[in-house]
C-alpha cells in the first residue's frame, strides 16, 4: 500500500482517537428520596454532608429545579427528556412505570456517541425484555429489584446489605451495603474505562425506604442530638452516600479525570422523612404537586467546561432539560430526532446575563389507571404555580405557598390553564397503553411477571404477598415473538424462596442489616407481619380466553403448564384456587421460557 495512504490512515484514525478522547466524561448522581432540605448546604442544620455541601460549593447550581413527585416518573423523563406522561411512565406499579420501548434514552445517545455506558443501582421503568437497562442502551448493569429492595421483582430474602443484585441479566451475590457496592462499581468502571469517554448513571436506591444499615453506630452522632431513631437513621443514610460521592470524586482524580468529567447531582422527588425536620420553607412532600414534592437539589460540576464557579441559576428547569443539555454541551449527535419536552440549559450554563425566554412548564402525580384532567396537576412559571387547575400561589412573595391569591388574578389562572389544555394534547395520546413484556427472544431466556406488573393490583411489595393479600382481578400483556411451546410456571413464592405453595418459607438469610436498633430476621418490606399459609389446592391459567387447570398437592412448590403459543398478543392470567375452586387471589410470581 502507497506509504502516503497508509498515513493518512493513520492520521485519521489519530483525529478520530483526538475527538473521542476530547469528550467529557458524564456521571449522572440522582438519590431515592432525599429532599431538597436534606442537605447542610441548603440549610439543615443537623445533617453531615461535606462532600455534597463541597461539591455544591464548586458546582453551578439550579435552584428552581422541578422533577416528577415520584420515582418512576422522574426517571423516564430524564432518560428522554419528554414528559414522563408522554412517555407512557404515570405510576410506580401496576405496569404504569414501564416506560415506551421505542422511547430513545439517554444511554443510548451515548452509546452511539462512542461512550461506554453504566448503570449502578434503580431503572424502575421496567425488569423484562425490552424495558430493562440492558436492553436500552447500557453497556454495564447493576442493581437490584425494578422498584427497588422488597419490591415483587427484588430478589426475596434481600435487605441492602450482602444482596443478590442485577448483573446484565443475571443474579449474583454482592457483599457489602448496597450505596457502596453501587458506588465501588463506578469507581471500578472508571478505572476500567478512563481511556474511552463514559457515561454512569449512578442511581441510590436510599434513602428511600427501608431504613435499613449495616451498622447501627451510624445513627449514633443523630440520636445523640435528640433525633429520634427515624430521622437519625435517615440522615445516617444519607451520611453514607455523602462519604461515597467524595470517594467517587477521589478516584476520578487519581484516575486523572477530574478535570473532564461533568458531575450532575440530584434527586428524584421532594422529601420524605427528612420534611418533618426541615423543608427549606416549601410546602408539601414526596407525591404532592406543591412545591416541596417536585423541586430538588441539581449540581453541574465540570472544571475543564468551566462550570464549577459556585453560581445560582433561579430560572425555571427541570430533569426534561437534562438529556438536551448534555446533548450540546457532549457535542452529541442523535441517532435519531427526538421532538424534546425540554431545552438545552447551556445559554444559562455559559452566560449570566443570557436572554432567557419565560417558560411554563407542568408537574403531575397521576398514579392510577384513570383520573380526571387537571388533577393532581401544577402549572409553573418563574413567578405563578397554578395547582389542580384551582389555586394560584405567587412564588415571589409566597414562596410558602399559603395564600391562593387565584380571585385576584382571574386572568393568570386563564392563561395557565390554557397552557395546561395544550400540555394535556400533547401528552395523553397511548397514555394508558398497556406495555408487552416480549417472550421468545435471544435476548431474555426467561421472563419473571408478578402482581406489580398488573393494571388492576396493588400487591406490589413481597411483604403483601407473604400476608396473603388478595389480587382479585387483572392480567398480564404479552408479545410472543417466536411461535412454540411455552413453559409457564406459576408460584405462591418466588424461585429463591423455595416453599410449597400450600406452605410458608422458612427464614434463613443471617441478620445482617438493622432498621434503626431493630434486627432484620425475616421479610424486611411494608408488611412485618408472620408468612400466610394460603389453601391452595389448585392453580389456572388462561390464555387468550382458553383455560387449563391443575390440582396442587401438599409439597408442590409450583405448577407448569405446557402451552403452544402462536405469534402475536396474548393477555396472560393465573389463579389460586381452594378446595371449592372459589378464588383466593390471582397468581403473584409467573416465569415464562421456551421448552427446551
Amino acid at each position: 500500500m502507497d506509504k502516503r495512504i497508509v498515513t493518512l490512515l493513520f492520521s485519521s484514525v489519530l483525529v478520530k482517537f483526538s475527538l473521542i478522547a476530547q469528550k467529557p466524561n458524564v456521571i449522572l448522581i440522582i438519590t431515592d428520596d432525599q429532599g431538597y432540605g436534606d442537605l447542610g448546604c441548603h440549610g439543615n442544620q443537623a445533617i453531615h454532608t461535606p462532600n455534597l455541601d463541597k461539591l455544591y460549593k464548586q458546582s453551578v447550581r439550579f435552584t428552581n429545579f422541578h422533577v416528577d413527585p415520584t420515582s418512576a416518573p422522574t426517571r423516564a423523563a430524564l432518560m428522554t427528556g419528554k414528559y414522563s406522561h408522554r412517555v407512557g411512565v404515570w405510576h410506580t406499579i401496576q405496569g404504569g412505570n414501564q416506560m415506551r420501548s421505542s422511547e430513545q434514552t439517554m444511554a443510548e445517545v451515548f452509546k452511539a456517541n462512542g461512550y461506554k455506558t453504566a448503570l449502578f443501582g434503580k431503572w424502575h421503568l421496567g425488569s423484562n425484555y425490552p424495558y430493562r437497562p440492558m436492553d436500552r442502551g447500557f453497556d454495564e448493569w447493576i442493581g437490584s429489584g425494578d422498584g427497588g429492595v422488597g419490591t415483587t421483582d427484588d430478589y426475596f430474602w434481600n435487605d441492602r446489605v450482602n444482596d443478590y443484585l442485577w448483573h446484565n441479566g443475571e443474579r449474583k451475590l454482592f457483599e457489602g451495603y448496597n450505596p457502596d457496592v453501587f458506588f465501588n462499581s463506578a469507581i471500578e468502571f472508571i478505572g476500567k474505562n478512563k481511556g474511552n469517554p463514559f457515561f454512569i448513571y449512578l442511581a441510590t436506591y436510599v434513602p428511600h425506604n427501608p431504613l435499613s444499615l449495616p451498622d447501627t453506630s451510624w445513627i449514633k452522632p443523630y440520636t445523640n442530638m435528640g433525633l429520634n431513631v427515624n430521622l437519625s437513621t435517615f440522615f445516617a443514610i444519607i451520611e453514607r452516600v455523602d462519604k461515597n460521592v467524595g470517594r467517587l470524586r477521589e478516584a476520578l482524580t487519581e484516575n486523572g479525570l477530574d478535570q473532564n468529567t461533568l458531575l450532575i447531582f440530584l434527586t428524584d422527588n421532594g422529601g420524605t422523612v427528612g420534611v418533618e425536620f426541615y423543608n427549606a420553607g416549601m410546602r408539601g412532600r414526596k407525591g404532592d404537586v406543591y412545591e416541596g414534592g417536585h423541586r430538588v437539589p441539581c449540581f453541574f460540576h465540570w472544571p475543564k467546561g468551566k462550570l464549577q464557579d459556585g453560581r445560582d441559576i433561579m430560572n425555571l428547569s427541570a430533569h426534561i432539560d437534562i438529556l438536551p443539555t448534555l446533548i450540546e454541551l457532549c457535542s452529541l449527535k442523535l441517532p435519531k430526532p427526538i421532538d424534546f419536552d425540554g431545552k438545552s440549559l447551556v445559554p444559562l450554563l455559559y452566560n449570566k446575563s443570557a436572554r432567557w425566554k419565560e417558560r411554563t412548564l407542568f408537574v403531575e402525580t397521576q398514579r392510577k389507571t384513570s383520573y380526571e384532567k387537571g388533577e393532581n396537576s401544577v402549572v409553573m412559571n418563574d413567578e405563578w404555580r397554578l395547582v389542580n387547575l384551582k389555586e394560584l400561589y405567587k412564588l415571589n412573595s409566597d414562596p410558602g405557598q399559603r395564600n391562593d391569591v387565584s380571585a385576584q388574578y382571574p386572568e393568570i389562572v386563564r392563561q395557565m390553564t390554557g397552557a395546561f389544555d395544550e400540555y394535556w394534547k400533547r401528552v395523553t395520546p397511548g397514555d394508558r397503553e398497556f406495555p408487552e413484556v416480549i417472550a421468545g427472544t435471544e435476548y431474555d431466556k426467561e421472563i419473571f411477571l408478578t402482581t406489580s406488573d398488573i393494571r388492576n393490583s396493588n400487591v406490589w411489595n413481597h411483604g403483601a404477598v407473604a400476608a396473603g393479600i388478595p389480587v382479585s382481578d387483572g392480567e398480564w400483556h404479552l408479545h410472543v415473538a417466536e411461535k412454540g411451546l411455552y413453559e409457564i410456571e406459576v408460584r405462591r413464592w418466588p424461585k429463591e424462596v423455595k416453599a410449597p405453595m400450600r406452605g410458608v418459607p422458612t427464614v434463613t438469610k443471617q441478620v445482617d442489616a438493622w432498621i434503626g436498633n431493630n434486627p432484620v430476621t425475616g421479610l424486611l418490606y411494608q408488611i412485618q407481619k408472620p408468612f400466610k399459609m394460603l389453601p391452595v389446592r389448585f392453580v389456572t391459567i388462561n390464555v387468550n380466553g382458553s383455560q387449563d387447570i391443575k390440582m396442587v398437592n401438599e409439597t408442590d412448590e409450583s405448577k407448569i403448564f405446557t402451552i403452544n403459543l402462536s405469534e402475536g398478543d396474548i393477555q396472560l392470567s393465573s389463579r389460586f384456587l381452594d378446595e371449592e375452586k372459589n378464588l383466593i387471589t390471582l397468581a403473584y410470581y409467573v416465569y415464562i421460557r421456551k421448552s427446551k
